[in-house]
């Protein structure tokens, strides 16, 4: 799992890189930017998903501060 979510948040810093060097080099001519943006998002939302499914099958555990106190 810790691999998995890695290699997303690589994903997510890369396609946030990427987008900016399209804003640098073409200056908002083209729709690069706005496209790697949106595969950031993608990205983002596709994580957040995983996680929250992997907690429902017991593939992953939280440890955080329990309910109730």
């Amino acid at each position: 799992m810790k691999w998995i979510i890695a290699i997303a948040f690589a994903l997510i810093i890369a396609s946030l890189g990427s987008a900016l060097v399209f804003m640098m080099r073409d200056r908002g001519r083209t729709r690069n930017m706005a496209r790697a943006l949106g595969f950031r998002v993608g990205f983002s939302i596709a994580l957040f998903v995983f996680i929250l499914i992997a907690h429902q099958l017991g593939w992953i555990q939280s440890t955080g501060v329990p309910i109730g106190r």
